[in-house]
């Protein structure tokens, strides 16, 4: 019985170096731990750039000063001492209109008020008192007072029968020839002062507050589009068109040289700077279900970055996102990566350098911060 004890002590102490061996065994047979593999991306290094709201319109020219003369008073014309297209100046006969009747009533209110006057001469000679009434040297008074007002009428009347320029002016064609009778409802002319011109147009309002007096814009008359003006802010209007959304600027052209008319159309084309926006590759943006994000490359890995578009021109996207001057953003390759996915640019073992990394390789990453 001892002997059979001895036995299986033995077995045991054999078997027990041959299990350390397999154990060991096993655990040398596993893989060792795999590292995070890179994906390889194409950066972009984010810059600044302002946004230019660009505003487009149509506006119509008026002279500096212009009318539309009417006679005071109807009668026969007796003369049209204009041309169409002559400059006159101010004050300058335009037309006469029959005044016989008037003339005579300046002549009779003349001699009455003369008679007047010799009245209160007489009066005033005689030195005994008493002999002219009080009441008497009143009446006399107040018929020279009358005949004077009716010697202002009558001219007045007279100063009627003529047409006259308001303002010195190019005038414009008419129909009126001597002989003929007019009334005050009768166009005679147009008269226009365009030395200078104004353009009134309507801006946006969402530019409202970015144009000032003074800004100078170019124009372009639709009559000759291979010219262009200069015009020049006069005033910006006070309220916004409710039913347009817009407001009218008024800009003033220099015609000094007679080469454009009140009436003409032109168009307006300017860019208005606005506010700093990143400026980022169209390709770098990715749209997700809860609307348009990129990449940013922060210590060497992805991260999401929500952004809204603000405006694009010409393969670029002005967004508005928390994104720092000179950081790096995905530009080609957003589709492989992922929320902290490391990064890196083809041809680099070494993973994106985020802000804040001093690492430095040569190669298209070399400049990365």
């Amino acid at each position: 019985m001892a002997c059979v004890t001895h036995l299986k002590l033995a077995y045991l102490a054999l078997l027990g170096p041959l299990a350390l061996v397999a154990c060991e065994g096993e655990e040398s047979a596993q893989p060792p731990a795999q590292t995070e593999r890179a994906v390889k991306i194409i950066p972009h290094a984010v810059k600044y750039q302002t946004e230019a709201t660009r505003v487009e319109a149509v506006g119509t020219a008026r002279a500096r000063s212009s009318a539309t003369i009417y006679p005071e008073t109807s009668g026969e014309v007796v003369s049209v001492n204009f041309e169409a297209g002559d400059y006159v100046e101010k004050n300058a006969l335009l037309l006469q209109l029959e005044s016989r009747a008037e003339r005579l009533a300046v002549e009779q209110a003349q001699v009455a008020l003369r008679d007047a006057e010799r009245t209160i001469e007489r009066y005033n000679k005689v030195d005994t008192p008493g002999v002219i009434a009080g009441n008497e040297m009143d009446r006399a008074q107040a018929a020279y007072d009358q005949a004077k007002l009716q010697l202002d009428v009558a001219r007045d009347a007279l100063v009627d029968r003529t047409v006259r320029a308001p303002f010195s002016g190019y005038v414009g064609l008419t129909d009126i020839d001597p002989g003929a009778r007019i009334t005050t409802d009768t166009v005679i002319t147009r008269l226009d002062a365009r030395e200078t011109l104004f353009v009134d147009f309507p801006v946006p309002e969402q530019t409202f507050g970015r144009i000032e007096a003074g800004d100078v814009f170019e124009v372009e008359p639709f009559s000759s589009p291979d010219q262009t003006y200069e015009a020049e802010v006069l005033t910006v209007d006070s309220s916004i068109n409710a039913t347009t959304r817009a407001y009218t600027v008024r800009a003033a052209i220099d015609n000094s040289e007679d080469n454009l008319r009140p009436g003409m159309s032109f168009r307006i084309g300017f860019d208005l700077p606005g506010q700093d926006y990143p400026a980022v590759p169209e390709a770098s943006i990715v749209w997700g279900g809860d609307g348009a994000f990129l990449w940013a490359v922060e210590n060497g890995r992805a991260n999401r970055v929500p952004v809204t578009i603000i405006s694009r021109n010409k393969g670029m996207v002005l967004v508005k996102a928390d994104i720092p001057k000179g950081s790096w953003i995905v530009e080609e390759g957003v589709q492989k990566v992922r929320q902290n996915t490391p990064v890196e640019t083809p041809g680099r073992s070494q993973t994106l350098a985020g802000p804040g990394d001093d690492r430095r390789e040569g190669g298209p990453s070399a400049a990365l911060p």
